[in-house]
């Protein structure tokens, strides 16, 4: 037998094989069930069964696969809040925008608004009246600020009360110190004054009883010098008149 007719053979009792054989025997069942609420819950079962029946020979083969898988919701933050932008449609407005937000993890806010800026339309209404020749009103108008109210009072040109300027706006400032655009860093700077005020005073009390004690102790030595000095001299005088002085002559009368 040859090469080839061999070949033959093989291939011929394969094919007869294939044919008599019987078909392989299948039975799959796929369970799933889902369920979901304010959690959610997916659990499977899988489970394949194959049975191969060849020649009298029975093969079976079981695979069972159970998922079971929980969440307990999304950890996916919600969206940032954003603040609303405000805007000036002119530049001669005395206002700006103000905005703000604030985002937690359940929920966010934002709101915003315009504010109006009173130093600037101080400055604005001041340059007006300076120019319509109003000094002494935009003056005033500066005033009503604390600062240059205060600024005003330490240059010694006190801002004006009632028409009054100079020294007549200060006696009326000083009269009624209420109406003062900066009363309470006033009474501040009144108290800090009258404290310190008064610590010199002390002092300079204390300097003066110090310097009249010395003064004392100084008279009360010189006078003890000039009264001892005067002892001495005294004492001195008298020793001399008695030096001095003959003794009365005295007569011897001889026989």
């Amino acid at each position: 037998m040859n090469f080839l007719t061999r070949n033959l053979l093989i291939l011929t009792t394969l094919i007869l094989v294939s044919v008599w054989s019987k078909p392989v025997l299948s039975d799959d069942t796929n369970t799933q069930t889902n369920t979901s609420g304010s959690n959610t819950n997916i659990t499977g079962g899988y489970e394949s069964t194959t049975t191969n029946n060849n020649d009298g020979q029975t093969n079976t083969t079981t695979s069972t696969t159970t998922n079971s898988t929980t969440s307990n919701g999304s950890d996916v933050p919600p969206p940032s809040a954003n603040s609303p932008s405000y805007s000036s449609m002119s530049q001669d407005v005395c206002s700006m925008g103000v905005s703000g937000s604030i985002s937690t993890g359940v929920v966010g806010f934002s709101g915003g608004k315009h504010v109006v800026d009173e130093n600037c339309e101080r400055i604005k209404l001041a340059k007006v009246l300076q120019d319509f020749g109003m000094k002494v009103a935009s003056v005033a108008v500066l005033c009503q600020d604390a600062r240059v109210h205060a600024a005003m009072q330490s240059a010694g040109t006190p801002c004006p009360f009632n028409g009054k300027i100079g020294a007549e706006a200060q006696a009326l400032w000083d009269k009624y110190p209420e109406l003062r655009p900066d009363y309470e860093q006033h009474l501040a700077n009144q108290e800090v004054i009258k404290r310190v005020d008064a610590e010199l005073l002390a002092q300079q009390l204390k300097e003066a009883e110090e310097e009249a004690a010395r003064v004392a102790a100084e008279e009360a030595r010189q006078a003890e010098i000039e009264a001892r000095k005067k002892a001495e001299e005294e004492a001195k005088l008298n020793e001399e008149v008695i030096i001095h002085v003959d003794p009365e002559p005295v007569i011897i009368h001889r026989d």
